[in-house]
């Protein structure tokens, strides 16, 4: 697996066909990192796309085989050009990007910057009321004691400073315009109890998109909700991978 020396990503592909990124959960380290326990979350996402797709997976931000980013330095501006670095390493001129949680709010400044997204998935983020000021509020309370999760993938508590850096970078985002003026397809997923409780501070994320539904369809997203499924749906390749890649065939037909 080559690292792009433009970015210092570490990246790998798969598959044959259209160029589709996929974001966090997933990565390139994905089975170094987690271990043979997580390896058919892994294969759930790939064995149904490589037949049409060609998958580029990344180790992204500072994870994995890729070189370190300074904590102070992850801003929106920084991780969109790491990605369209890599993509452009990985041979991908226009592709889709499909990003979770994190990933999905890296999506949403992708789909601004750029017009290289054939398609966009977000899963797990409001494209609309996003909660930036709860998430970043949360983030600087977890840098104390971050969760084991995150340590598992992190490289060191320190790193966990980076998600400040990205959130205080999205303050002040001109949310609402930007994402009207989104024009490549795009789509939206969540399982249906998907709020959470960061910190102690509520972070609506399912309740915000039932919330802007209407608009959402309205802009032309395609909405999807996962019933009885919580923020962690993403683990389940199964509930979340058929539909998103109904989706994407039909777009990118």
């Amino acid at each position: 697996m080559p690292l792009d020396p433009t970015s210092g990503v570490f990246y790998e592909v798969q598959g044959q066909g259209q160029p589709l990124l996929i974001g966090l959960p997933l990565m390139a380290s994905f089975t170094a990192i987690f271990g043979d326990e997580l390896q058919p979350v892994l294969d759930g996402y790939l064995q149904p796309l490589l037949d049409r797709y060609r998958v580029l997976l990344v180790d992204y931000p500072s994870i994995g085989g890729s070189r370190d980013i300074a904590p102070q330095a992850l801003t929106a501006d920084r991780v969109c050009a790491d990605l369209l670095a890599v993509a452009s390493a990985a041979g991908f001129d226009r592709f889709a990007y499909w990003g979770y949680s994190w990933g999905a709010a890296v999506g949403l400044q992708l789909a601004a910057r750029t017009d290289r997204l054939s398609a966009l998935v977000l899963g797990g983020w409001p494209p609309l009321g996003a909660p930036y000021a709860g998430i970043l509020q949360a983030t600087r309370l977890k840098q104390a004691d971050p969760e084991p999760s995150s340590l598992k993938v992190l490289r060191s508590k320190e790193q966990y400073r980076q998600w400040e850096t990205w959130y205080s970078s999205m303050q002040g985002w001109p949310e609402a315009d930007s994402v009207q003026r989104i024009a490549c397809p795009k789509m939206v997923f969540f399982g249906s109890d998907g709020d959470l409780v960061e910190a102690g501070i509520p972070i609506r994320i399912a309740s915000i998109i039932r919330e802007h539904r209407d608009e959402l369809l309205q802009q032309g997203w395609t909405v999807h909700e996962i019933t009885g499924q919580g923020h962690g749906v993403c683990m389940a390749p199964g509930l979340v991978v058929p539909p998103v890649r109904a989706f994407l065939d039909r777009v990118l037909a």
